[in-house]
């Protein structure tokens, strides 16, 4: 992926629950049901994180197992952490390597990761090999470019006060995450069937400081580049936002995050 030269950081889960992951949940739960996979099914979860997109398979799909991979050790302890159903298991991987064997699961999956892969193509690739014929392979990723409005809004404020953010903007540096691409990804991994819809869930935040202070954590290309400025410069950036943002008389800020999905068939 050459759009990702910079080095992003994914380290803790309890920083990415406040960012993200509360948002991923929500989207998570209409994948998993839009999948309709049956009851009793095996599952691979590819990057799986702190676990959000396992735990709503566990919840809603009725599984008989699910194994979730990923690089982070941080996301993996706070994925086995809040994830106590025995029939989960978490292991350290590479989705561009997977450790299982061809064609040992039912569906295999993918939450907000492929756009971090440097080979999506390869790990495309993998997700077929690890599911047997007429299994499901699908994946979802944020609408950077367009209506994950909490990163747009950020990075639409941070280009407007300095020109040079634009190389950090996930819109800019993930062309993968609109449908077109993302459909491609899948048919020349040799899926079948393959399908894109959008997802959106409402990003409600309590207040100004429910909304930035993830942006404080350091990790992921937005709080990354965030506390990457000056002091100055983040309390410009903060301003900015501040009144720009759409602000509801209580405070709260009411904005939408975008998902797109893809589903094919081995």
């Amino acid at each position: 992926m050459s759009a990702t030269a910079q080095k992003d950081v994914w380290a803790s889960g309890d920083r990415y629950e406040p960012y993200v992951g509360r948002w991923s949940r929500l989207v998570a739960r209409d994948f998993v049901d839009w999948l309709g996979v049956p009851n009793g099914m095996r599952w691979l979860d590819v990057g799986c994180g702190t676990g959000a997109l396992a735990q709503t398979v566990l919840e809603r799909a009725a599984p008989e197992a699910v194994l979730g991979i990923d690089p982070s050790a941080g996301f993996l302890a706070n994925a086995r952490r809040y994830v106590t159903d025995p029939r989960a298991r978490f292991e350290t991987a590479d989705a561009q390597s997977l450790p299982v064997a061809d064609a040992a699961f039912d569906a295999a999956v993918s939450g907000l990761v492929l756009n971090f892969v440097p080979d999506q193509a390869k790990a495309a690739r993998e997700m077929r090999r690890a599911v047997k014929a007429g299994g499901t392979v699908a994946a979802y990723v944020w609408d950077y470019a367009g209506e994950m409005q909490m990163m747009r809004r950020f990075w639409d404020a941070a280009v407007a006060l300095d020109p040079t953010a634009r190389e950090k903007d996930e819109g800019v540096r993930f062309p993968l995450c609109r449908p077109e691409p993302f459909a491609a990804l899948f048919r020349d991994a040799g899926l079948s069937k393959v399908e894109t819809r959008a997802i959106d869930v409402p990003t409600v935040f309590r207040d100004f400081d429910d909304f930035w202070t993830p942006f404080l954590s350091g990790q992921a290309p937005a709080p990354g580049y965030c506390m990457s400025l000056n002091e100055e410069r983040r309390g410009a950036l903060r301003e900015h936002l501040r009144a720009t943002l759409p602000t509801r008389a209580d405070g709260s800020i009411p904005l939408i995050a975008r998902a797109f999905a893809v589903r094919g068939m081995k």
